[in-house]
């Protein structure tokens, strides 16, 4: 079994690292996530300009690839042959929780969806952390949740064309309640235009 894990939040963020050490007690896991920062990035697909790839270190001194290019087309080239046949997709952990619209905004969600698109399954991972909270966040619970529903994926499988966003609740293992599939939901943005004169 040969896991991608990528993100959007770039290659030194501790939500990937700590996807990828629960990742490794399935099989062997290539790391491949943006060189910076793509969050809410969209599906973006690079076509204007080569896109370089770089080995780097993580902070538990395994080994990932980096790129210039979205989460998207780390997955593109992944799956294009940069790395060996990959057989699962796993995106994460994002810092807050992925729902309603931002699905379409979320690079750790379109990541997941390129994924589905060329035939491969495809799981995003988020964590649900508090509004406002200012402490390092702690990703092992949400960790253990992408696992146990990539190993479901393993052993099930997916229909065709469907990406699985996983929203992780901001608590320790054993105060998850379970799990529950449910449809997207709706949310109310209240954006506001910040107009300054320079």
């Amino acid at each position: 079994m040969h896991i991608l894990v990528t993100n959007d939040d770039g290659v030194t963020a501790p939500g990937l690292l700590a996807l990828a050490q629960e990742m490794r007690k399935l099989g062997k896991v290539t790391v491949f996530a943006p060189d910076r920062n793509w969050s809410a990035s969209g599906h973006v697909k690079t076509l204007d300009h080569p896109l370089r790839v770089r080995e780097t270190i993580l902070a538990d001194s395994s080994s990932a690839l980096q790129t210039d290019g979205a989460p998207s087309d780390c997955v593109a080239l992944a799956l294009l042959g940069i790395t060996e046949k990959i057989d699962l997709v796993v995106s994460g952990i994002n810092p807050n929780a992925n729902i309603s619209h931002d699905v379409t905004y979320s690079g750790t969600v379109t990541a997941a969806m390129e994924a589905v698109i060329t035939g491969i399954r495809g799981i995003a991972v988020s964590l649900d952390s508090p509004e406002g909270y200012k402490s390092p966040l702690d990703y092992s619970t949400a960790a253990i949740v992408g696992r146990r529903v990539a190993e479901q994926v393993l052993a099930d499988g997916l229909h065709e064309g469907v990406v699985l966003n996983v929203n992780v609740p901001y608590l320790k293992e054993n105060e998850l309640k379970g799990y529950m599939i449910t449809r997207q939901g709706l949310r109310v943005y209240r954006d506001a235009l910040d107009s300054r004169t320079d």
